[in-house]
């Protein structure tokens, strides 16, 4: 019986420490309907759509995952292996993953049936809510439509049990005991010290120095599900020793402590919900940092765009402090500070930048997801940088509206939908604007403390801070 398992990233998507050992990975979901779902136009039914309630959770749970990559014509690069720079193959992680977890990765297949026992917890909270913030659309005075898909209602508060439940599933089938992970806002880790309870399983998480003190009760959260939890970097692995001894009042990143990875059961539900209201969205925001939340949202749709049954803008909206979309590279680079990891193709800016300190602690990545470096170099969407001000100025506009204190880092797409709003407003134009709302603010309360009392200042990147790490992404041909 395997006692620890520590795992190295998800080959598709976003890569892990060598401390890590679990992703939020890309399990990707769907509803029943084996075939392609259908989207409204949504011309002829807008009118309709402005009688009807604000809110639409009618749905059923999906019960397959669905894989993106079986929809694009140009698959995304390999992952390699950090010695021999030869693509990694399903054989290297066997000791690493378990067997079911290794056959998702290397899939080439559209879907993948969810189990039973998964799909009974996903009860818990699923479908959630999409709901048109129609406060919001009054108080901005625009013509603009704006609909937010909230995961908020989850147990741990976000989007992610919705991936660290069949990880710990998997696991346990196979017989591991202990699971280890990292958190940056801890939002991931909560989520798996949750999925971790229902089965049985011994959890410890090693969060990013900055959040695990800005964030008091989200490490509450996680051992009150009965995990460790530990700052990032610290002095109990030699990676942590190195990066301390360096700087020892390091605030971390999530690549120190990283994995994270994609799901899409939000988008899958939200495309049904969506032709629920008779509306399809002429722009879709979700905010960025390893990916999971944006890709949630979007690639159920991108598949219809790639399908030509929609034609949204997809937008990702990324802290103007850690741009990695906007202002990094798109090259092979190791998913962690200490160069443990496989190299991942992946816009980066260098694997040992360490971002400042901002308050969207799930923002502070040196890179982005795989895949969504990948949609995003194919031209399936666009990425705009926003500073923390701005987005916080955003959040408090929409709490005072609509109810909902969003977490730090989907204030970053709130920002982006009212400058969407406010632009609809200048034009006439009566755009459908869909958002993904990942989750609640409630343990992020002292960030709205500090912005209320004026004392949240915007950090930017240092340009030779950046291109000093970027000379050290190794050099692949």
């Amino acid at each position: 019986m395997t006692s620890q398992l520590l795992l190295p990233p998800n080959p598709f998507t976003r890569p892990v420490s060598a401390k890590v050992f679990l992703t939020d990975d890309d399990l990707t979901l769907k509803r029943k309907s084996n075939q392609a779902t259908r989207v409204s136009n949504g011309f002829s039914l807008r009118a309709k759509a402005a009688l009807r309630s604000n809110h639409s959770s009618s749905v059923e749970i999906p019960n397959q995952w669905y894989n993106l990559i079986a929809d694009l014509s140009v698959k995304p690069p390999p992952p390699l292996h950090p010695k021999t720079l030869e693509p990694i193959k399903p054989e290297d992680l066997s000791h690493l993953f378990p067997n079911e977890l290794i056959k998702q990765e290397a899939t080439l297949e559209r879907f993948i049936d969810i189990p039973e026992e998964v799909l009974e917890i996903y009860k818990l909270w699923r479908p959630t809510p999409l709901i048109r913030a129609k406060r919001l659309e009054k108080l901005l005075q625009t013509p603009a439509r704006i609909y937010f898909k909230y995961e908020g209602s989850s147990p741990a508060g976000s989007h992610k049990p919705n991936t660290a439940v069949p990880q710990a599933y998997y696991n346990a089938k196979e017989g591991v005991k202990n699971v280890v992970t990292e958190t940056g806002a801890g939002q991931w880790g909560s989520s798996l010290a949750f999925a971790s309870s229902l089965f049985g399983l011994d959890c410890e998480v090693w969060q990013v120095a900055n959040s695990y003190h800005q964030k008091p009760y989200r490490r509450l959260m996680m051992q009150t599900w009965g995990a460790k939890v530990h700052p990032s970097p610290s002095d109990l692995t030699e990676a942590g020793r190195k990066i301390l001894e360096s700087d020892p009042s390091s605030p971390g990143s999530l690549g120190i402590a990283i994995s994270e990875a994609v799901e899409t059961v939000i988008g899958e539900e939200c495309i049904k919900q969506m032709e629920d209201f008779g509306e399809t969205p002429d722009v879709i925001i979700g905010c960025t940092g390893g990916g999971s939340n944006f890709a949630g949202l979007s690639f159920p749709f991108i598949r219809e765009k790639i399908k030509g049954n929609i034609s949204p803008v997809i937008r990702a909206v990324e802290p103007s402090a850690c741009p990695s979309l906007t202002k990094g590279v798109y090259a092979y680079d190791f998913g962690d500070t200490a160069g443990l990891t496989p190299l991942m193709k992946m816009h980066t800016l260098g694997h040992d930048f360490i971002p400042d300190p901002i308050h969207a602690g799930g923002l502070r990545y040196h890179g982005m997801a795989p895949l969504i470096s990948h949609v995003y170099e194919q031209g399936f969407m666009e990425a705009i940088s926003i500073p923390q001000i701005e987005c916080f100025q955003g959040a408090i506009e929409f709490a005072r509206a609509e109810g909902i204190i969003p977490a730090p880092e989907p204030t970053h797409a709130i920002a982006a939908t009212i400058r969407e709003a406010l632009r609809c407003k200048e034009t006439g134009e009566a755009k459908v604007i869909l958002m993904a709302m990942c989750g609640h603010g409630h343990f992020d309360l002292s960030s709205y403390d500090k912005y209320l009392k004026g004392e949240l200042v915007d950090l930017s990147f240092s340009e030779d801070k950046i291109r000093e790490s970027l000379s050290k992404v190794p050099h692949v041909v």
